[in-house]
């Protein structure tokens, strides 16, 4: 496989068979049969910066994991669900193995709720979190309403709580992470819990690690939050994230924020470009907050 493999050759590889349409957005329809994996960031209309060796690097470590005989996708509604609600079979759960037991990370990949760009936004970062040790969750989720989204996360978040043993996961101190749509639906999650989108009562977040988002919402809810985004984002109004953190720092939450000169919306990893290891703030950010929370609930 390389840059010049088509994108409909992946999605019907045998290895991902059922969900390999769950791999690209295909809310515009089907990628032509001519388009190769170098030109699938065409695809992604509200992201930019969009790597092929990263794209080339999450398929390959996918393939690898299956032909390991290790698991990568998990629904997370029943098929009596689903048949209720057709569009619930385009939803689910790709999975980044880190080390058994260590804890997880679910990321949420934007789109402006019109398709879910994980091939950019979702997936190399649970990758990265997972080659950290951590073990990594990217959702494909309902693009409906930002209601069914959240939704979708609430149950994300209820099914790896209910699959803990089989999926050797530590459920303390879990984050949130999202781009642009998807950092709204982390912020809204990490707030209100998955309670409030009809998932029973689970203990929310110890961190929300969210990119580019012009979400302006805030509360005491809100668990310690981090934030980056570039200062030629036409779409997320940087000083609209700077200003929520601050408001949020008064009510005495932590906060971290970040801007990159030069930077546009949806930059995912950041590749080649000034964020580039963004990633690891926000997981020190995260760390932070898990050894808090942990230590707060053992007094």
């Amino acid at each position: 496989m390389n840059k010049d493999t088509k994108v409909v050759d992946v999605i019907e590889d045998p290895l991902f068979k059922g969900y390999g349409r769950l791999i690209f957005p295909t809310a515009f329809g089907r990628p032509s049969p001519s388009m190769a994996l170098s030109q699938a960031g065409s695809m992604l209309i509200y992201h930019n910066y969009v790597n092929t060796d990263t794209t080339l690097d999450v398929i390959r470590h996918m393939q690898k994991e299956v032909k390991a005989g290790r698991r990568i996708f998990y629904d997370i509604y029943t098929e009596a669900e689903k048949k209720r609600d057709p569009d619930k079979r385009d939803t689910g759960l790709f999975f980044f193995r880190g080390k058994p037991n260590a804890p997880f990370a679910l990321v949420c990949a934007g789109g402006g709720f019109y398709y879910v760009g994980a091939i950019h936004e979702s997936f190399p970062h649970a990758l990265e979190l997972s080659r950290r040790g951590y073990n990594g969750f990217a959702l494909i989720y309902r693009t409906r309403t930002a209601d069914t989204a959240c939704e979708d996360l609430a149950r994300a978040i209820r099914f790896i709580f209910e699959h803990k043993a089989e999926l050797e996961v530590d459920t303390e101190g879990y984050s949130l992470w999202g781009g642009s749509a998807g950092a709204r639906m982390a912020a809204w999650l990490g707030a209100y819990g998955p309670g409030a989108f009809g998932e029973g009562e689970l203990p929310r977040a110890a961190a929300v690690i969210m990119q580019y988002t012009g979400h302006s919402q805030y509360s005491r809810l809100d668990p310690p939050t981090y934030a980056c985004v570039g200062d030629r984002d036409g779409i997320a109004d940087w000083r609209v994230m700077k200003n929520r953190l601050e408001c949020l720092e008064t009510l005495g939450t932590d906060t971290e924020f970040h801007l990159y000169p030069g930077l546009r919306h949806g930059f995912g990893l950041g590749v080649g470009t000034k964020a580039e290891g963004w990633l690891d703030d926000g997981v020190r950010f995260w760390e932070r907050n898990r050894k808090r929370k942990k230590a707060h609930r053992r007094r």
